[in-house]
């Protein structure tokens, strides 16, 4: 029962750690960092303003074309130093055709669909300016979202700027929209935090922009193209910055299925990253970038899932040994846990409703969460994940 009560300890500790600790710890760093910088100033350029393409992967998305373009001409930067290049690989819907119309846009296509990195990397070597930001063709963007994020680079130790996701905030929503957008806001919050204290842990495919010429090319199977693309950036020395004024806003998922669809390709393709990214782990070489990775980022995608699995059978060992009724110390942890699976159950059970309490669901989309990081890792193994996907229906 002792070895029990260890394992118990260690589980629950990862656990702890990955969702709240981690935030705490780099809460108390960064507090640190400025103390200790209290009396430093950066010295950067005020109006650096190179010539920037904005880069926009597309897939059948003839209903979005003309709603971002708007948004795009709409951009507060100047017309001359932006380019805009869509690619749109495959697209046998009209998309290119609606592009056609507009002559300020540079448009590369070809019938075959190879996915997402393989039309990136055809295209990425003919992209000729300093600074290259990619954005989907389903997000609009903050109308200084551009400015905001070039004046981040005017720092030569900046490689890669991520920008902030956003989803369409309502009084009313359903599951997935609530959870969604609780979840971003959470995620913001350590990625300005990580930022501060070295590097972001890789950048959201919504919004975000590195230098040119540090673009590699990405194996042809990458399911994560942004995630693999931005840390690779960090691995060559720079840093990923964070600038939540430079924002991509969007609509949550459907509903729940949907949303557990696109985080199960996500999940597969956090696995595969670890894997592909396994040099990150070496903390004696990249220090605090590899903490954060493994904190933020490795831990989600593999041990925290299995530990809270784990976690469900220990903690009711433990409960009974003591009588379950007696109140106990882990007995009491044992309801708690079995109040939290039943809060996610009336996630479950409301998951169509709108309701303007939007923190019941929370236990739900937590295990929605998680659920996806084991299904997306049977999908890895099995290696049943294709690098082509249909993107998940978006809430109207």
């Amino acid at each position: 029962m002792e070895l029990l009560k260890i394992i118990f300890w260690i589980l629950i500790f990862t656990v702890v750690y990955t969702y709240i600790g981690y935030g705490l710890v780099l809460y108390m760093l960064i507090k640190i960092k400025r103390w200790l910088n209290k009396n430093v100033q950066k010295d950067l350029k005020i109006d650096y303003q190179p010539e920037v393409t904005l880069f926009i992967p597309a897939y059948n998305e003839k209903n979005y074309v003309d709603q971002k373009m708007k948004n795009t001409l709409e951009l507060n930067y100047p017309k001359d130093k932006l380019k805009i290049y869509w690619v749109t690989d495959g697209s046998d819907d009209g998309t290119d055709l609606i592009l056609k119309k507009y002559d300020n846009v540079e448009l590369f296509h070809k019938q075959e669909r190879n996915g997402k990195i393989n039309a990136m990397n055809r295209v990425m070597p003919l992209v000729n300016s300093p600074i290259v930001v990619f954005s989907d063709a389903n997000t609009l963007l903050g109308k200084d979202s551009i400015k905001h994020i070039v004046d981040c680079f005017a720092d030569v130790k900046v490689g890669c700027v991520s920008g902030e996701k956003r989803i369409f905030n309502r009084d009313k929503d359903i599951a997935s929209g609530a959870g969604e957008g609780l979840y971003w806001k959470y995620e913001s919050t350590l990625k300005k935090w990580d930022a501060e204290l070295h590097s972001v842990v890789g950048a959201a495919g919504e919004l975000f922009a590195i230098r040119t010429e540090l673009y590699n090319e990405v194996e042809q199977d990458t399911l994560l193209d942004d995630f693999v693309i931005s840390l690779r950036v960090a691995q060559k020395g720079f840093t990923i910055q964070y600038n939540p004024e430079a924002f991509a806003i969007e609509t949550a998922s459907a509903n729940v299925g949907e949303e557990l669809k696109r985080k199960i390709r996500i999940s597969a393709g956090g696995i595969q990253s670890v894997v592909r990214l396994s040099s990150l782990l070496n903390i004696f070489k990249y220090k605090t970038l590899s903490f954060q990775y493994v904190s933020h980022r490795v831990l989600r995608w593999t041990l925290t899932p299995l530990c809270l699995i784990l976690l469900i059978p220990i903690m009711s060992i433990l409960a009974y040994s003591e009588g379950i009724m007696n109140f106990g110390f882990y007995a009491v942890l044992f309801w708690i846990q079995l109040l939290f699976y039943a809060f996610a159950l009336l996630g479950w059970f409301l998951e169509n409703k709108q309701t303007n309490l939007k923190i019941l669901f929370v236990p739900y989309y937590f295990f929605i969460m998680n659920l996806s990081v084991v299904l997306g890792f049977f999908r890895y193994i099995n290696n049943s994940q294709s690098v082509n996907w249909e993107r998940a229906k978006r809430a109207l």
